[in-house]
């Protein structure tokens, strides 16, 4: 059985943006989706986000499990797949997604070292990146590093913002394409 795991960014919740939508679009296909609570959003620590996405992920195995980040929650998907819990997956999304420390000082532990690009490509080897052409928060450059070193497909998102509620995104046709695409192949 298939099993998408949406995590939401910094300062965010599971419902917020285009989360719901993708839920019911992926319900109206019947596949699991459940977009995840993370802990202490306004003040995250890298270690408690890498938890939650661990124990959502024991809860599965044996099915297909694909992964989907929003902002912040790009890089914690990324340190669960290097991480010591990390169990295979077979796919992740990931939009909008900082890969290096920026004016946020909130989500410094989520970046202060560089990802194990071996490690993860060993617990995951389909990944797209998505990312808003005009993007203020996370740098055209992020997106660019990531689907280089996971050999991703970059979707760019023509005016998208960072592809969240504040940029109008209650909808994110995108990410849904590009997640059926990884769950065929």
């Amino acid at each position: 059985m298939k099993r998408i795991l949406i995590i939401h960014g910094f300062d965010g919740s599971p419902n917020g943006g285009w989360r719901p939508w993708l839920m019911g679009q992926l319900e109206k296909q019947d596949i699991y989706a459940c977009s995840l609570a993370m802990p202490s959003p306004d003040m995250p620590l890298c270690t408690e986000w890498v938890e939650q996405i661990a124990r959502h992920v024991e809860m599965f195995v044996g099915d297909e499990v694909y992964l989907v980040g929003h902002s912040l929650g790009g890089p914690t998907i990324l340190r669960y797949l290097e991480s010591d819990r990390a169990l295979p997956v077979q796919g992740a999304v990931l939009v909008s997604s900082p890969t290096e420390k920026n004016q946020n000082r909130k989500i410094d532990s989520f970046l202060e070292t560089t990802f194990n690009i071996e490690a993860i490509r060993v617990m995951c080897q389909k990944f797209a990146v998505i990312q808003g052409d005009n993007d203020t928060s996370v740098p055209m450059a992020n997106a660019e590093y990531l689907a280089g070193a996971l050999d991703a497909e970059l979707i760019l998102v023509p005016n998208g913002g960072h592809l969240n509620g504040s940029a109008g995104w209650f909808e994110l046709p995108q990410c849904l394409e590009v997640l059926n695409r990884l769950m065929e192949s």
